[in-house]
């Protein structure tokens, strides 16, 4: 096919619209197009232009050669790339031997979700072993914490079928390089789930956490049709490691599973399973990450000053917005995990603790905006080897459930407050979303002074960006400090651990992606080298 790039249209063009733009674009007859569709379309609503989708499409035409001659040297006029998924191995015949001991992924978030997917497309039948429970009753566990101050340690918004990923915007964007378009076969299976066909071609893709429940119930059916197993409430406790080689994982109140193949697939919530890998002497290293506080202010008010005269137009929905700010104490500040038109969740997987999330619905209309405002940290900001990064986190997540009430409510202030330095006391024009309720408070107790600092120097900075960032009235809720794992279980070029053979660390959880789609496309390379070194042997 021919791809033509930077086609550019009013954004309420009709339908024919596109073809008629084709043919002109091609200069062929109507007779010469086979067919075409979009594989990006994306906006440009910079305040000074006419409001216009551009394009990106792949077209089949009769004669293609003369075509491509006729626009030789037009970078916007060339052949299609390959983006379909070519399997790596197919039944192989191994599966069959008697001595065959079959693949285990340990997670059922969107990274082994994808991972027991790809070995169950190639006829592995991998068994998948997760902690928590199947997605709709993982959600009225989580609506228990939100609605009722009780929290499941096992069953909440980072454990359970989905991973943390259900219980957020559901966002399918990323900025990883994927030159083989593994992002495209994640984004194709979750279409083939149930997902809107949209995510396929949209600039920006999100499915919202309600759509997101039943494309994971779909995938987890496909997984079992193809010979694969799921088993809920199996939480693996500790590795079974012999001359360096994975020989089997320990499960609490199961017999010892063998297994010469593991997948982990953790997430990066998962510190007891940290801790036993620790224990096992599986090499790991402390890694940067990030902590601040959700802000919230109205949708109305970021749509205007993303969007200026296109504020509000159905065609392009909720504004987002993507933030950075370097500070004079040398601390980077940025948004994070922005949720248009969404609400601020009750996200701790760990009793006595508050941590804040951010969720959206397909819909994206919610009346207030929010995202994380974050302060990069390193390992130097919290020594003590590769498992001190959890203890920094559940120091602060236990300062925050106390600040907040000890209650499971979360602590807040009001920007204008928390940029004045004194506690706020009431509420203003904006209602916070989080549940089960925040408490006002001083929120500088809550994190570091070297982040306080950083913050209250780049909210004013972002204000410059975003006019109304620092409205008085937006509501800061603490802590936010999931934003990725604070460690990497480190992995060599054939994905196993440096020195665990069979060990696959994979995903969020071992340091190796960051939301949905990332930790998706991780999954799908790793149970490719899983494959490979079946067939290897």
């Amino acid at each position: 096919m021919i791809r033509i790039t930077e086609l550019r249209l009013p954004i309420n063009h009709p339908p024919e619209a596109l073809e008629v733009a084709i043919l002109e674009r091609l200069k062929i007859d109507p007779k010469e197009l086979v067919r075409f569709n979009v594989f990006k379309r994306s906006y440009d609503a910079r305040k000074n232009v006419a409001l216009a989708f551009i394009y990106t499409v792949d077209v089949s035409v009769k004669d293609q050669a003369k075509v491509l001659e006729k626009f030789d040297g037009d970078i916007h006029v060339r052949p299609s790339p390959d983006t379909s998924y070519h399997f790596v191995a197919k039944d192989p015949a191994l599966t069959n031997l008697s001595n065959f001991l079959r693949p285990v992924v340990i997670g059922f978030g969107p990274c082994g979700i994808f991972a027991a997917l790809l070995l169950a497309q190639m006829g592995f039948r991998p068994i998948v072993l997760e902690r928590g429970k199947p997605v709709r009753e993982r959600t009225q566990d989580t609506w228990g914490l939100w609605r009722k101050n009780v929290l499941n340690p096992e069953s909440n918004v980072q454990f359970g079928e989905g991973g943390a990923g259900t219980f957020s915007d559901g966002k399918l964007y990323s900025q990883i390089k994927d030159p083989k378009f593994y992002g495209r076969k994640v984004l194709d299976e979750f279409v083939k789930a149930g997902a809107p066909e949209e995510i396929l071609y949209v600039a920006k893709p999100h499915i919202g956490t309600f759509r997101l429940v039943g494309v994971v119930e779909k995938m987890r059916q496909e997984i079992i049709a193809l010979g694969g197993e799921i088993r809920f409430l199996h939480k693996v406790t500790g590795f079974d490691i012999t001359n360096n080689q994975i020989v089997g994982v320990k499960i609490e109140g199961q017999a010892d599973l063998p297994a010469n193949h593991v997948v982990l697939a953790l997430g990066h919530s998962a510190r007891d399973t940290f801790e036993a890998l620790h224990h096992a002497g599986v090499f790991m290293e402390a890694k940067p990450f990030s902590v601040g506080f959700r802000i919230e202010h109205p949708q109305s008010l970021i749509d205007r000053a993303r969007l200026g005269p296109h504020a509000g137009n159905p065609l392009i929905g909720a504004a987002d917005y993507k933030l950075v700010h370097h500070a004079k104490n040398g601390r980077s500040v940025y948004s994070f995990c922005m949720c248009p038109g969404g609400t601020v969740v009750a996200a701790t997987s760990e009793p006595n603790r508050v941590v804040t999330n951010g969720m959206s619905q397909y819909s994206r209309n919610e009346r207030n905006a929010n995202a994380g405002i974050v302060v990069g940290i390193t390992p130097e900001d919290y020594p003590g080897g590769p498992l001190a990064g959890i203890e920094f986190q559940r120091a602060i997540e236990s300062k925050a459930y106390k600040l907040g009430g000890s209650n499971y409510e979360a602590p807040g202030q009001l920007v204008g407050d928390f940029l004045a330095g004194k506690a706020s006391t009431q509420f203003g024009a904006v209602v916070p979303s989080y549940k089960p309720g925040v408490h006002l408070t001083d929120l500088a107790p809550s994190l570091p002074d070297y982040a306080i600092e950083a913050i209250r120097e780049a909210i004013p900075a972002f204000e410059k960006q975003i006019k109304g960032f620092s409205l008085k009235d937006a509501v800061l809720t603490g802590v936010e400090t999931r934003t990725s794992s604070p460690l990497r279980i480190t992995r060599g070029v054939d994905f196993q651990s440096l020195n665990i053979k069979g060990l696959y660390p994979a995903g969020e959880g071992a340091g190796y992606a960051g939301g949905i789609l990332s930790a998706g496309v991780d999954g799908i390379k790793v149970a490719e080298a899983v494959a490979l070194d079946y067939l290897s042997h």
